[in-house]
């Protein structure tokens, strides 16, 4: 008997939230489409191709929210077995709510690892496809950063001209052998300039060894000189923010790959947040299924589902906005960086603590 009630338990916890999940994706699917067409609009494509993308994208931000997903999920289930007098059957045969919560959470916290180690590498792998097929068709645009194995590529639209950057690689603030080329608004070249090191920590780019090569009458003259500056519209954290994406690196990604992914220009501190954030899921997961828990089980009388949903979504924002506000007074620098993705976790721990042994009394 244990064994069935365990195996129905586990079973239909699994299928409400699938259920929630297909219901997210298709929410998802219908907002992100409208802004996908947006983007086509003018790009002669048919209409499977913002599909296909919008459906590759998603998956990214149900993982992102699976925290939340998972709350209102075992709100749901834990609604619908207290409702249906089936958590009275339940206890008659020796399950107590801490044992309920266990099965649960516990549930909640494996297959937090599972979206780790299996589908994080998965969404990773789309959305990294997601952006490259985008960035095919944004090559129109006025302003457009990439970095593929051939180095850093920029390319400008100034008030005269048009400006193409190219880089060999980053280096702190730095840019190491850089070459930027100036075209008039006719597309012919106008200068080549070629530089040892670039700072672009700010707008007034710094370069150093510089060799210029100015047109004039279709005669390139050449120039040299130990500093020269150019302004831009880029800087470093604006370069950098751009390719600090955490949806394009998977937790395996970051395990393995840490000391490589520094190595290309990463920012320490971006990585860092990215792989405690990842670490924090199960648990995150975990917490949230015990919250849900509190506000379910703490008696057996029917109740509206409708008010339960309504104060479930307003406690998801809430942690939504307090984790986001730690995390941001972890990035300008009020708190440790890594204690401000993790204060949250501590938070929900306390609370849901006491809470679990109220439960339990009841």
């Amino acid at each position: 008997m244990n064994k069935i009630l365990f195996n129905y338990l586990l079973k239909n916890f699994l299928k409400t939230l699938l259920i929630v999940v297909l219901l997210i994706y298709c929410f998802g699917l219908i907002l992100n489409l409208f802004e996908e067409i947006e983007f086509f609009k003018n790009i002669n494509v048919s209409i499977l191709t913002p599909l296909m993308l919008t459906s590759i994208f998603i998956p990214s931000l149900i993982i992102k929210f699976l925290p939340f997903i998972i709350f209102i999920s075992s709100m749901w289930f834990m609604l619908k077995i207290r409702n249906s007098k089936d958590l009275l059957t339940l206890k008659v045969y020796g399950y107590s709510n801490i044992k309920i919560f266990f099965i649960l959470a516990t549930t909640s916290f494996i297959l937090g690892w599972l979206v780790l180690l299996i589908m994080s590498p998965i969404t990773s792998s789309m959305v990294k496809y997601y952006e490259k097929t985008k960035s095919q068709y944004a090559r129109d645009i006025d302003h457009l950063v990439t970095f593929n194995k051939n180095g850093l590529w920029i390319k400008e639209n100034l008030i005269k001209k048009d400006r193409i950057i190219t880089a060999v690689k980053p280096e702190g603030f730095n840019l190491i052998d850089v070459s930027i080329f100036h075209f008039d608004k006719n597309y012919i070249l106008d200068e080549k300039i070629f530089a040892k090191k670039v700072n672009i920590e700010d707008n007034e780019w710094h370069l150093q060894d510089v060799t210029v090569f100015t047109n004039k009458e279709g005669v390139f003259n050449k120039s040299k000189f130990k500093d020269y500056k150019i302004n831009s519209i880029y800087n470093y954290e604006k370069i950098t923010g751009l390719f600090n994406n955490s949806d394009t690196m998977s937790f395996v990604d970051l395990v393995v790959d840490y000391k490589k992914l520094l190595n290309s220009g990463y920012n320490t501190r971006f990585l860092s947040q990215s792989l405690h954030t990842m670490l924090s899921l199960p648990f995150f997961l975990f917490l949230m299924t015990a919250l849900a828990s509190i506000l379910t089980l703490h008696t057996l009388k029917k109740s509206e589902n409708f008010k339960f949903i309504v104060l479930g979504l307003i406690i998801s924002v809430l942690i939504y906005y307090l984790k986001d506000l730690s995390i941001a007074l972890g990035q300008t620098d009020r708190i440790p960086l890594i204690l401000s993705i993790w204060v949250p976790i501590i938070a929900l721990s306390l609370f849901t603590f006491v809470g679990i042994l109220q439960i339990n009394e009841k």
